[in-house]
């Protein structure tokens, strides 16, 4: 997008075919990339996988055996296994393709006379790179012009603090990957890509593995376990039949189809997909996932600590009213003193990016005659600075006219300028009027002082008082009804802002915010005993002239009370604060890039509107995981029971399912827990329920037992059809054919029943989720080609059951499942008695 600013006329930039030339001489500006071999990749992928090394290995026994349809049975299962986990991992690695693809950072280049953004990728030697507050420097080049200018190398030097440069400076060199901390600078790039010094060092831009969640640790721990269960079964399964049979293939085989039915290998699967498609589902929303562990604590959000301005409010800052101290008088309805907009906008930066101060340049253009901006050049200038801040400009022209002036917080400026107590009273009632109407105030001053020998502090010049600008930035239409939906989620609001406290609450009224009447400055936050300090954070929402260090200590405080905290921002200074949230958030249109680095999540239109939609479908997201691993464990139990009981209890058809029966039933799960549950919609009072804790999870045996229960009585059933049908004197194929259909069906009604753990599987048939639909629908046709066409039961070892057969496996099935609507329907009659 090309966007027209007050640039220095000598600076032009690159035409396009001077682009195009630079990036044939000199490549495009990406790092060095680690070279990775593909095949070794896919071995080390297969390596990983235990139920592919189980099915390979059943295999190789079945060629042994010379069971040749069963061989080529379980190749086909190998591919379709493969493929499976394929398509799986394709959609999550598109997804987060597409993520980091959105998230690639875009620079600022002059090129045509026109300031462009482009993929950093895109930048060639000879660009003018315009770099400001916030930016992280995208490759090397030499400042040609700059303004109030600092930079933070220490991702190449180790020290933390800005260093100050421009154009004339000894050293007026910048690197990739350094961050401006302050000002604006345009800079021509020298180099780019691995020829830049960071590139030459080898920091290559690489992919971090992120640490584990909570819920993640559980779920490599329970896979381990039974990995572990696994094993020992086999062996004791292996022995077992080894000492009975001696047939050591034999042996082989019947053990590793009790460690394919024990292994739930679909569970991490489940986790990855669900979270890479969780996260494109945000992205489609206009929410950016910069860390997918973030989306696991979406959903136990308890607090959100938002800043003001362009958060709340529509950061627009029209200028509403000033104070002239010339004449004392208050000046609104455009009718503005000339000599105080001249003073605030000397203030401002030459090339301004606050809409402040882009306000005051327009309103100064408006009302001058002779626009003397292109006569003066900045000599000195102090960055903004203090508790409250403030910021110093000093002009001079070729004459050695100097004009001196400052512009901040009211109460740093009256400080410096020295008035009498009377008249600081009466300007403090002119503020605190302003204020009330929810504007944001300015102080204005100048100084008269004269030499080159400049104090190192601003405050030590003599100033005196200019007078006061006032802007209004009104709250959003939405933001009201955004804070109701949070509220009603049960999460808290806590407005964080660098603005005094009467313009804060007046803007907090207006945006619905509760309990808009109390503040608290940060300065007397910072002096509270942490126990004090956690007190206030939950009892007040409104947080005034907070700086960094504040910002930071009231987010650990929030995280020590056991707090889930999300935080919005988009300066620099927020960057610590958004790093140490559980939920850090940037805002795409305003945030600076170090608060998009340091964020987890970045709302592209600056709408916090997309918090209440990224909350809600953390919400859906962790709620379908439960479903899915619940449902994998619920019909785990049946499948790994229904293979070893009979067995070790020496019925008299010990071994009524062999690999072809469980790796059918393992393709049914797969496609079923990962794909058909990650579709399902949200339930209807996902946002009307208070968070979950964060660290609680699904897999401790307070939350699986009704997983294991719902297991248990898919087993009774299904073992029950067993005796059943061996005391009516039927054949081990007839048997096999009517407990294999009793679990089939059964886990069709599962799939229907675990659809939801609150609401009735009637009320959830009614959400649409074409996925589960389908998979339904083809389980039970493959279940009627194995049962009644002879070629498919004859090499399952199945036979075609009699209507009254079928419809016994049916309500077996049904009863060992829908016992838990009666279950839930008991939950909700008692939560109907709480409320």
């Amino acid at each position: 997008m090309a966007v027209k600013i007050n640039l220095p006329e000598n600076i032009k930039g690159l035409d396009d075919a001077a682009v195009e030339a630079s990036r044939l001489e000199n490549g495009r500006n990406v790092p060095p990339e680690p070279s990775i071999n593909p095949v070794l990749a896919l071995l080390r992928e297969i390596l990983q996988e235990p139920m592919l090394l189980l099915l390979i290995a059943v295999t190789a026994i079945y060629f042994i055996l010379g069971e040749w349809g069963e061989a080529y049975f379980m190749l086909a299962a190998i591919a379709l296994v493969s493929g499976i986990s394929f398509y799986q991992d394709s959609r999550s690695r598109k997804a987060l393709e597409a993520l980091q693809k959105i998230n690639e950072p875009l620079s600022k280049v002059i090129r045509n006379g026109t300031l462009l953004s482009v993929p950093t990728a895109d930048i060639v030697k000879g660009d003018m790179l315009v770099v400001s507050e916030g930016n992280t420097i995208n490759a090397d080049g030499v400042i040609v012009h700059s303004n109030d200018f600092s930079v933070n190398e220490s991702a190449l030097t180790g020290e933390a603090f800005a260093v100050f440069k421009d154009a004339d400076s000894e050293d007026n060199y910048v690197y990739s990957g350094t961050v401006v901390v302050s000002g604006l600078a345009i800079c021509r790039v020298e180099q780019v890509g691995e020829s830049t010094k960071i590139g030459q060092l080898g920091r290559a831009i690489l992919d971090i593995r992120e640490e584990a969640t909570p819920l993640q640790l559980q779920i490599q721990q329970f896979v381990k376990w039974m990995a572990f269960i696994g094993i020992g079964v086999f062996l004791a399964v292996w022995l077992f039949n080894f000492i009975r049979s001696g047939s050591l293939t034999d042996s082989l085989l019947k053990g590793l189809t009790l460690a394919m039915s024990i292994l739930p290998e679909e569970i991490p699967v489940a986790f990855t997909t669900f979270m890479a498609l969780g996260s494109r589902r945000l992205m489609q929303l206009g929410i950016i996932v910069k860390k997918i562990r973030t989306v696991e604590a979406l959903g136990s959000a308890t607090i959100i600590c938002t800043d003001k301005t362009g958060t709340i409010t529509e950061n627009r800052m029209s200028l509403q009213a000033v104070y002239n101290a010339a004449d004392y008088t208050l000046y609104e309805n455009d009718h503005w003193p000339a000599a105080v907009i001249r003073d605030a906008m000397w203030a401002s930066e030459p090339v301004p990016f606050d809409p402040m101060e882009k306000t005051l340049h327009q309103v100064y253009t408006s009302l001058t005659e002779t626009d003397e901006r292109s006569l003066y050049k900045m000599v000195h200038e102090y960055p903004l600075d203090g508790k409250p801040p403030m910021m110093t400009h000093i002009f001079e022209n070729g004459n050695g006219s100097r004009i001196i002036a400052a512009k901040g917080a009211p109460e740093a400026i009256l400080e410096v300028c020295h008035l009498p107590e009377a008249e600081k009273n009466i300007l403090q009632q002119q503020i605190n009027t302003l204020a009330l109407k929810g504007y944001r105030i300015l102080g204005v001053a100048t100084s008269p002082f004269t030499g080159n020998d400049f104090p190192a502090q601003q405050q030590q010049l003599p100033f005196q008082f200019s007078g006061l600008v006032a802007f209004y930035d009104p709250p959003k239409s939405n933001i009201s009804h955004i804070f109701q939906q949070f509220y009603r989620a049960g999460i808290e609001i806590k407005i964080i802002t660098g603005d005094n406290s009467i313009t804060t609450k007046a803007i907090a009224q207006q945006a619905g915010l509760r309990h808009p009447d109390k503040a608290t400055d940060g300065e007397i936050l910072m002096k509270m005993p942490l126990q004090n300090m956690q007190s206030e954070l939950l009892n007040v929402n409104i947080f005034t002239r907070m700086f960094p260090e504040a910002k930071l200590a009231a987010i650990n405080a929030l995280k020590a009370d056991s707090q889930v905290v999300a935080m919005t921002g988009d300066g620099v200074n927020d960057g610590p604060a958004l790093k140490a949230a559980h939920i850090g958030i940037a805002m795409g249109k305003k945030g600076t890039e170090i608060a998009k680095q340091a964020a987890a999540l970045i709302l592209v239109n600056d709408d916090l509107s997309g918090m209440v939609d990224a909350v809600a479908m953390g919400r859906r997201i962790y709620t379908n995981i439960k479903k899915a691993v619940q449902y994998i464990i619920s019909i785990h139990i049946p499948i790994i029971l229904t293979v070893s009981l009979p067995l070790f209890l020496g019925w008299v058809y010990p071994f009524i399912f062999t690999p072809v029966h469980v790796i059918f039933l393992e393709l049914i799960m797969g496609p079923t827990c990962s794909i058909v549950y990650e579709n399902e919609p949200m339930e209807p009072n996902a946002m009307q329920v208070p968070p979950r804790p964060i660290g609680q999870t699904f897999l401790s045996f307070r939350e699986m037992n009704i997983s294991i229960l719902q297991g248990l009585a898919i087993t009774a059933g299904v073992l029950g059809v067993y005796q059943w049908s061996v005391s009516l004197g039927h054949t081990e194929v007839y048997t096999r054919s009517m407990v294999f259909t009793t679990l089939v069906l059964a886990n069709v009604f599962l799939t229907q029943v675990d659809r939801s753990f609150y609401f009735s599987f009637i009320t959830s048939m009614r959400n649409h989720n074409r996925l589960m639909v389908g998979v339904i629908l083809l389980t039970l046709v493959l279940l009627a080609c194995m049962l009644y066409i002879p070629p498919v039961a004859g090499f399952f070892s199945i036979t075609a059951l009699d209507i009254r057969s079928l419809l016994t496996c049916a309500a077996v099935g049904a009863i060992s499942v829908w016992w838990f609507e009666l279950w839930k329907m008991r939950k909700r009659w008692r939560n109907k008695r709480i409320v």
